[in-house]
């Protein structure tokens, strides 16, 4: 109620009140020293007061009429302003708004419009910026090969290797106890399926890095229906993707889609444990709204540093931002990992 009171019309309707006090005092001032200096017969005390009485009651309902006629226009003017505002802070740059009136809230107007045209050519350089990166990508395609090999033998070296030689061990464990005791060599072959699965996990996601870094021809939703469609086959994570098959962006930008997908997903292999794993994808006004979501084991945003600065993640929100857009994440531990990302289109 207060808010209601605080807003435009009713201070329109408050000024013309005080207008209205101001003036009746000042009449009735008028009157009185006429009454008391000149003292002429058509003046008396009774027609001063019934005057200012109908003159109240008349003013207060034209003060009231009045100002919320004349308070209409401001503010649907100020409604405007306030919905383009919106506008922009959604990242709909497209947006404008013209005045006639020639007065203040136009010449706001016109630099909210002005704003509106720098921002929106501003994310058009950095998606022309994108789209030069990608050819640059393309040039030095051969020293990102090399590089990205040295980074799986790294990966390899440090996760699968180490988790092989310890299966090795393991298993040679477990058939010295096979005839001495079968119990305990039975907890350790459930050990060894177990790093033997942790083992699979890995190297699936480190194949996922190993597949083109372009989209190869294929359109974007094609080619990450591949993708799933794949990793479907290869385990048991029930993936449930939504995309539009006529979606269709710069080259530039579905590649950095595509390689956004591809991290995601070799997060959720690597360390989600999930069973079942949401993309939905899809052009939502004039951006590309991206949704990644999964009912893994999730992890503590706010004090798990190391999760939070990983390598995919910071890789997914360079990508991201590249293109102008946003990157938002949401986890909690046991309840799952969501990514939210919205590109201008």
């Amino acid at each position: 109620m207060k808010n209601r009171f605080s807003s435009i019309r009713y201070s329109y309707i408050i000024s013309h009140f005080n207008g209205l006090f101001l003036t009746t005092v000042t009449i009735l001032a008028i009157l009185l020293s006429i009454y008391v200096l000149i003292s002429p017969e058509w003046l008396t005390s009774n027609s001063i007061y019934l005057f200012i009485i109908l003159y109240g009651l008349v003013a207060f309902f034209v003060s009231v009429y009045v100002g919320f006629r004349s308070s209409g226009d401001l503010k649907q003017r100020m409604d405007y302003l306030s919905v383009l505002i919106t506008q922009f802070a959604n990242g709909n740059y497209q947006s404008r708004i013209y005045f006639n009136e020639g007065d203040e809230l136009s010449r706001i107007g016109n630099e909210l419009n002005e704003l509106g045209e720098k921002l929106q050519n501003q994310v058009k350089s950095l998606q022309r910026l994108a789209d030069e990166k990608a050819e640059l990508a393309k040039s030095a395609h051969k020293s990102a090969v090399i590089e990205e090999r040295q980074r799986i033998a790294r990966d390899l070296h440090d996760a699968v290797s180490q988790q092989l030689f310890a299966l090795t061990m393991m298993s040679e464990a477990s058939i010295k106890q096979l005839d001495i005791n079968p119990e305990l060599a039975k907890e350790q072959m459930m050990e060894v399926a177990y790093a033997a699965l942790q083992a699979q996990t890995e190297m699936r996601a480190l194949l996922l890095h190993l597949r083109p870094v372009h989209l190869s021809g294929d359109p974007l939703p094609k080619g990450i229906q591949k993708l799933v469609d794949e990793l479907s086959q290869k385990s048991q994570i029930d993936f449930q993707l939504v995309i539009n098959d006529n979606l269709k962006l710069s080259e530039a930008t579905e590649e950095h889609v595509f390689r956004i997908i591809q991290e995601s997903l070799s997060n959720i292999l690597r360390h989600a444990n999930a069973t079942v794993v949401k993309i939905d994808i899809s052009l939502r006004g004039n951006e590309l709204f991206m949704h990644i979501a999964d009912n893994g084991k999730g992890f503590d945003l706010e004090h798990d540093h190391a999760k939070k600065t990983s390598y995919g993640l910071k890789t997914m929100k360079e990508r991201s931002e590249e293109l102008g857009g946003t990157f938002t994440i949401r986890s909690n531990i046991d309840e799952g990992t969501y990514i939210d990302i919205r590109i201008p289109c």
